[in-house]
């Protein structure tokens, strides 16, 4: 069962919109939907669109939101997002970040009552194709133990960075876990084993078994690094006043309204030095790395974002969806008058 870019963002919009979002939220969560696909982050893409149909049906994702800002200064604000979309939520957030960064050199937003808004990247990308520097931090719901305990307290926490210079890109999108609970998830509901060492059971024994890990927590990667990276971003994060540690709820179980909390990052490289003679420092140093030797095993040298760009390429025409997948978007789209098969070629 393959489904094309451009028949993933016409379902989504398709059901969105049944459900009362505005055709301009519904195009906005597609895309970053399909951006999480054609990425190969499969945890946050159509695989996760289920999840966001609960919530709709539960009355926890607002489809008519009043998204507004509650505290502000020049470089910073605070936006409540009235629980709509997280994915609206987050674009309003970091185009407003984005904003202040023009006017003041650095813009900062933080959002509070929003809901699970897909990959990070995708907003620090938008900072960067605006010619600054994008940093997207959130806070999850608990699913991770800190460093020497077995209790799941943190969220797996995703930073993402992004900038670029004048001939390179550089897109960090990365969860402070040792794997993402989507992708547990997804593991999950394909029947296959997790990477041994990422996740304890819930007596705290290591487990490859995604359902033990989901019952347990998942371990910080990089041991006290990623633990301390982690409970650092689960701070700032909340910093618009969002919940922080176990109070955190709705970003995994539907069901409950989220109270997680994002924080949006636009620096403007104009305010600090010549944005030209930095972009080209930054193109000096990827040229060093990337014409540097690879080692035993590898055949070059990349830089983050590489191996996404190179999945969008492989990806551009079509991916796979596994039966169980294909068999709940089908019930989706029953339940709306819909016909799978006029979104999913069926091989």
């Amino acid at each position: 069962m393959i489904l094309l870019p451009e028949n993933e963002r016409k379902l989504i919009v398709d059901v969105l919109t049944k459900y009362g979002v505005s055709k301009e939220d519904a195009e906005i969560t597609a895309d970053v939907f399909v951006d999480a696909d054609l990425k190969g982050f499969t945890s946050h893409g159509i695989g996760r669109f289920p999840q966001y149909i609960i919530g709709l049906e539960c009355g926890n994702i607002n489809t008519n939101p009043n998204i507004r800002i509650v505290k502000e200064t020049p470089a910073t604000a605070t936006i409540d997002g009235d629980f709509g979309l997280g994915q609206v939520v987050g674009k309003k957030a970091m185009e407003l970040a984005i904003e202040k960064a023009r006017n003041v050199g650095l813009g900062s937003v933080a959002t509070r009552n929003s809901n699970h808004f897909g990959i990070a990247g995708y907003y620090s990308e938008i900072a960067m194709k605006k010619g600054m520097i994008g940093i997207t931090i959130t806070n999850t719901e608990p699913a991770m133990a800190p460093f020497g305990g077995k209790n799941k307290i943190l969220g797996t926490n995703p930073i993402a960075i992004a900038f670029k210079g004048k001939k390179y890109t550089f897109s960090l999108d990365m969860a402070t876990a040792s794997i993402a609970r989507g992708k547990i998830v997804e593991m999950a509901r394909l029947g296959k084993d997790i990477p041994d060492g990422c996740a304890v059971d819930k007596d705290g024994n290591l487990t490859t078994n995604p359902h033990k890990a989901l019952e347990g927590s998942i371990l910080p990667f990089g041991g006290p690094k990623g633990y301390g990276l982690a409970l650092a971003v689960e701070v700032l994060a909340s910093i618009g006043g969002a919940e922080m540690g176990t109070k955190i709820k709705g970003t995994a179980n539907p069901k409950d309204k989220c109270t997680k909390g994002d924080l949006f990052i636009a620096i403007n490289p104009d305010a600090f030095w010549d944005k030209d003679e930095f972009m080209e420092k930054i193109d000096e140093l990827i040229d060093e790395i990337k014409n540097s030797e690879p080692a035993k095993g590898f055949n070059k040298v990349l830089i983050p974002g590489d191996i996404e760009r190179m999945n969008m390429e492989k990806r551009k025409d079509g991916f796979e969806i596994d039966e169980i997948l294909y068999k709940r978007l089908k019930e989706i789209c029953e339940k709306n008058g819909l016909n799978i098969n006029d979104y999913v070629k069926v091989e």
